[in-house]
């Protein structure tokens, strides 16, 4: 698996980047240390008290980083000169008699953004007193089918179904219920909350805890909340206790204090967890994410548990870790975290097609430009290639491919 490095490319909402290489800045004062075996971390002066739940940043600030701008980075933008009837005129006119025009379905929604399609469903109805969405239903079938759904429904919208889909039935889809809660904003989720019990009755914690359980539970339900800090401004002195604490929750004993990995992934700002993964991995040589394995295996390995409950343990842990380390590589690096996504669910025999559509469509108006510049290089290969080649269902390919092109030059 290639390294998962802070974002080397161009700029992403909300996520400031180093130029490549660029090692951390030292600290006056503070050389770089190593751990060997089981040494506490340096003696920093003591950071401010903090409530997790309610982060604040008082001191003297650090670096700030350009506000979020949401969708600077996606492929499908607003189409100039946009006519939602016209519009309406063409999708009618692919649909109506024998056969279905699929490319001229794809051409229209495809390059539309999902404010545009929004209009487009009223100006149908408007027009030909019928349901657009039932329409394509009827002359649409398999994946293309799901995929132009999906394009369909609002951004909130779609999380939500998603999730939905995610905990019914036999088993638990958790990578999506990471995947959506670790990567959307603060806005994005609160509105998620809304229109999730609007549409199911339920709240999303009460579904949430319907179908998972212990530590997964709880970090699900605080990123729930729609609660993370959203300044840009970076206090180092706040960067190096969370540092401190993450050790001492973690490498520096036996077992995992979870809930402290809790609170300050869910309610820390993603431009102060990107400088705490750098700072963890300057003060310890070693990366936050292997830090965690290697605190898993080590644990495992001393034999100080009973073989039954050893063997508790080790389901555990494995489910725990794996949570953690995918909420750290989303809020890390977003756009290299759906690169992986995306080629582990075109990875092998058959594809997994939901993921594949769900980031291909979510992403596509916030930071597809990067996620495939990420997969090119993470796999040396172009993300448009091998959807093309890997993908078997005609259409599917063409409608996901379709995503990628809005700008003309490919990686």
């Amino acid at each position: 698996m290639p390294p998962y490095p802070g974002y080397p490319g161009g700029t992403v909402p909300g996520q400031p980047t180093p130029p490549p290489g660029q090692q951390p800045v030292g600290y006056p004062g503070q050389p770089p240390a190593t751990y060997p075996g089981q040494q506490p971390m340096p003696n920093y002066p003591p950071g401010p008290a903090v409530n997790p739940s309610m982060p604040s940043y008082p001191g003297a600030a650090g670096p700030t980083v350009s506000p979020v701008t949401h969708g600077s980075r996606g492929t499908v933008t607003d189409a100039p000169g946009f006519d939602p009837l016209r519009d309406a005129e063409v999708l009618r006119k692919a649909m109506k008699g024998l056969g279905t025009d699929e490319q001229a379905i794809i051409d229209c929604l495809g390059s539309r953004s999902n404010k545009q399609r929004q209009q487009i469903i009223l100006s149908f109805k408007t027009a030909y007193g019928k349901d657009l969405i039932k329409d394509l239903k009827s002359e649409l079938s398999g994946n293309f089918e799901r995929t132009i759904l999906a394009m369909m429904k609002t951004p909130v919208m779609f999380d939500a179904y998603e999730i939905k889909e995610a905990i019914k039935g036999v088993g638990t889809d958790e990578n999506c219920l990471i995947e959506i809660l670790a990567s959307r904003s603060n806005e994005h989720i609160q509105e998620l909350n809304r229109v999730y019990k609007a549409e199911f009755k339920k709240t999303l914690e009460e579904a949430i805890k319907s179908d998972t359980s212990g530590h997964f539970q709880r970090l699900l339900i605080s990123l729930s909340q729609g609660n993370r800090d959203e300044s840009t401004n970076v206090d180092m002195s706040l960067v190096q206790k969370d540092v401190q604490e993450l050790y001492a929750a973690g490498e520096n004993r036996l077992g995992t204090d979870e809930s402290k990995f809790n609170a300050i992934l869910c309610a820390r700002s993603r431009a102060h967890l990107r400088a705490v993964f750098s700072e963890y991995q300057r003060m310890c040589n070693r990366d936050i994410e292997k830090s965690i394995c290697r605190e898993m295996s080590g644990d495992l390995e001393k034999g100080m548990l009973a073989v039954a409950v050893w063997i508790v343990q080790l389901v555990t842990y494995n489910n725990i870790f794996k949570h953690l380390k995918s909420a750290i590589k989303c809020l890390k690096n977003t756009p290299a975290f759906f690169a992986e996504r995306l080629q582990k669910a075109m990875k092998g025999a058959g594809t997994k097609d939901r993921t594949l559509i769900r980031i291909m469509v979510s992403r596509s108006e916030v930071d597809l430009l990067d996620i495939r510049a990420e997969y090119k290089r993470m796999y040396g290969r172009s993300l448009y290639a091998d959807i093309t080649v890997r993908l078997g269902d005609f259409m599917f390919p063409t409608v996901t491919s379709f995503l990628l092109v809005e700008h003309e030059s490919l990686c």
